[in-house]
C-alpha cells in the first residue's frame, strides 16, 4: 500500500469521521478561539470571481431556536404524511435536527449581488455563486470535525420562514441552517444507513472514464 503523508492522512481521517449530527450534541459551550478558527476555515473557501458571497448568522437565542424547531417539526409532519408502510415506519424513528440540543445554530447565506454585475466566472454558470457557498459549508464542516465538534444540516424548513425569523433581506438566500457544538461522540455509521433509509454507493459505481 503506498505511503500516505501524515498531513494527508489527517485530512482523510477527518473526511471519513465527518457525520451529519442529530442526537449527540451535549450543549456544552464552544471556546471563542475554536469558533473563530472554524469560521475562518469557512471564509477561506474558494469562490467564483473571489466574491465570497456568504455570510454567517450565529443564533444562540433560545426563543429563536425554539421557533425554528417548531417550524421544522411542522415540516417534518408534512413530509411524514406523504409516506406509507415501511418507509413511514423507518422515518418515524429518524431524528431530523439538533436545534434545541446543540450549542448554537449557524445559518450560512448566499448574496448573489456581491461582486455583481461583472462576476468573473459566473457569466455561463449562474449557480457558481451558490456552489461557492457550499464549498464554504464543507470547509466549515471539516474544520469543525477536526476540532471534535459536531455539525448537523437542517433541511426541513421554508426559506421565507428563515428570512423572516432572522431578518435576512429578500435578495439574500439562506442556504443552510447548521447545528454546531460539542458532541458525546460521532457515529461510525451515518444515521440514514443505521436506520435502513438508504445505502451508500460504492466509488466504482459512480466513476466514469472519458464519457458517461
Amino acid at each position: 500500500m503506498p505511503h500516505v503523508p501524515s498531513a494527508a492522512a489527517g485530512l482523510y481521517e477527518v473526511v471519513g469521521r465527518r457525520r451529519d449530527v442529530r442526537g449527540q450534541f451535549t450543549g456544552e459551550p464552544i471556546a471563542a478561539g475554536t469558533l473563530r478558527r472554524v469560521l475562518a476555515a469557512a471564509h477561506a473557501a474558494p469562490s467564483v470571481g473571489l466574491t465570497q458571497p456568504w455570510d454567517f448568522v450565529l443564533v444562540e437565542s433560545r426563543e429563536t431556536k425554539a421557533a425554528m424547531h417548531a417550524h421544522v417539526s411542522r415540516e417534518r409532519e408534512i413530509f411524514a404524511d406523504t409516506l406509507t408502510g415501511e418507509r413511514a415506519a423507518r422515518f418515524a424513528g429518524i431524528k431530523i435536527d439538533g436545534i434545541l440540543e446543540s450549542t448554537l445554530s449557524l445559518v450560512v447565506t448566499y448574496d448573489p449581488a456581491r461582486g455583481a454585475p461583472a462576476v468573473l466566472g459566473r457569466n455561463t454558470i449562474a449557480d457558481a455563486g451558490l456552489y461557492s457557498v457550499c464549498l464554504a459549508i464543507e470547509n466549515l464542516w471539516l474544520a469543525a470535525t477536526a476540532e471534535d465538534l459536531g455539525v448537523g444540516w437542517v433541511s426541513f424548513y421554508r426559506e421565507e420562514f428563515v428570512r423572516g425569523l432572522l431578518g435576512i433581506p429578500d435578495s439574500v438566500r439562506p442556504v443552510a441552517w447548521l447545528c454546531l457544538g460539542p458532541v458525546s461522540h460521532l457515529e461510525i455509521t451515518p444515521d440514514l444507513e443505521r436506520h435502513g433509509w438508504a445505502a451508500r454507493r460504492s466509488l466504482d459505481t459512480v466513476v466514469h472514464h472519458e464519457r458517461w
